[in-house]
C-alpha cells in the first residue's frame, strides 16, 4: 500500500512542487544524488573509487520528446565520459542509460535512440569504460533489451538490467545468462499492473532468488543489485555453489543507501558497484527509491522536516 501511494506521488506534479520547496529538500536531495552537474558527480566518483568501490553513472531523466533533448542527454553522457578519463576513474565506472532518455518516443525513436546509445558506447569504450542501458516500467523492455542486443553486435560488454517485479524475467535472464553477457538484477522501482508483475514484496523476493539462480549459475556477469541482507547471503551462498570466484559477478547498491555495508562487502573480497545519479531530474528517481524501502522513506520525511 505504501509503495503503490509513493509511486503515485512520484508523478505528480503538485506534490513535486511542494517537496521541492520545503526547507530540508536539499539536504536528503544531497544524500541520495550526487549534485546536478558533471563536475559534481566526477568528483563523488572519485570518494568513491578511492574507497575501494566500482561505480555505474546515471545522468537523470527519461521519457525525452524533444529531439535536442535527447542530444543533450548524448552530450551529457558524452561530457561525463571525457572528464571521468581525464580525472583517471573511467576504468572503475561505467555509465547508466534510458532508453527513453535517448529518444524512443520520438518519431522513429528506436532509430534515435540507437545513435544516441551507439555515441555514447564508442565514447565509453574509448575511455576505457562501458555502458548498461538501464530498465524502465515493462512498456519498454522489449525496445531496451533489443536495443541491448544490437549494441552489443559492435560493443560486446553492454550491459542489460532486469526486474524481478516483472513476471517475465526469468525468462529474460534464461536468454541472457550466457558468455560476455553482463545482466543486473534488480527488484523494480516502477508501479506495473498485475497482470505483467508480481506485486505482494514477497513474491518479488523469491523471484529475485530463481533469477539470480539462474545468472549465477549461466556463463555471463550477473550484477546482483541489492540492499536486502537476506538476499545478499542467498547470493553469497550460491556462488560459492557455483563455483564463482569473487571477480565473476558484483553487487551494485544505490549512492547513499548502506554504505557501511557496501564498504563491509568491499573488506570481505567483493566487487561492490554504487549506483550515482547526477543532474537536476531528480525528483521521480527520489521517489522510487523511497517507494522501495519504508527506511529510505523515514530518512526523507526526517530530512525534511529538520529546518537547514
Amino acid at each position: 500500500m505504501l509503495r503503490e501511494a509513493m509511486l503515485t506521488v512520484a508523478s505528480s506534479d503538485m506534490v513535486k512542487s511542494a517537496v521541492t520547496s520545503m526547507p530540508g529538500s536539499a539536504r536528503v536531495v544531497r544524500r541520495f544524488v550526487a549534485g546536478e552537474t558533471v563536475a559534481a558527480a566526477v568528483a563523488t566518483v572519485r570518494r568513491l573509487v578511492e574507497r575501494g568501490l566500482q561505480v555505474s553513472v546515471d545522468y537523470l531523466g527519461e521519457d525525452v520528446h524533444d529531439p535536442a533533448q535527447a542530444s543533450a542527454v548524448r552530450d551529457a553522457y558524452l561530457e561525463l565520459l571525457r572528464q571521468l578519463h581525464t580525472a583517471g576513474v573511467a576504468d572503475h565506472t561505467e555509465v547508466s542509460v534510458k532508453a527513453s532518455a535517448l529518444g524512443t518516443a520520438l518519431p522513429d525513436g528506436a532509430a534515435v535512440a540507437l545513435a544516441n546509445a551507439r555515441s555514447v558506447a564508442a565514447a565509453a569504450a574509448q575511455a576505457g569504460t562501458t555502458v548498461t542501458v538501464d530498465a524502465e516500467d515493462h512498456t519498454h523492455t522489449d525496445g531496451t533489451l533489443a536495443l541491448v542486443q544490437t549494441l552489443r553486435a559492435e560493443f560486446a560488454d553492454v550491459g542489460a538490467v532486469v526486474q524481478a517485479q516483472l513476471r517475465r524475467t526469468e525468462a529474460d535472464c534464461r536468454a541472457l545468462a550466457v558468455a560476455g553477457s553482463r545482466v543486473r538484477l534488480c527488484k523494480g522501482a516502477y508501479r506495473e499492473p498485475g497482470n505483467v508483475a508480481f506485486t505482494r514484496r514477497r513474491d518479488i523476493d523469491l523471484s529475485y532468488v530463481r533469477c539470480m539462480k539462474l545468472l549465477l549459475r549461466g556463463s555471463g556477469y550477473p550484477m546482483l543489485a541489492t540492499h536486502d541482507p537476506r538476499l545478499i547471503d542467498i547470493a553469497t551462498a550460491l556462488a560459492h555453489r557455483y563455483g564463482r570466484g569473487p571477480d565473476s559477478y558484483e553487487y551494485q547498491m544505490l549512492y547513499g543507501v548502506r554504505p557501511d555495508e557496501q564498504l563491509r562487502l568491499v573488506r570481505a573480497g567483493h566487487v561492490v558497484r554504487v549506483y550515482v545519479p547526477f543532474g537536476d531530474a531528480w525528483y521521480g528517481y527520489l521517489m522510487r527509491r523511497m517507494a522501495e524501502k519504508p527506511a529510505n522513506l523515514a530518512v526523507f520525511v526526517r530530512s525534511l522536516l529538520r529546518r537547514s
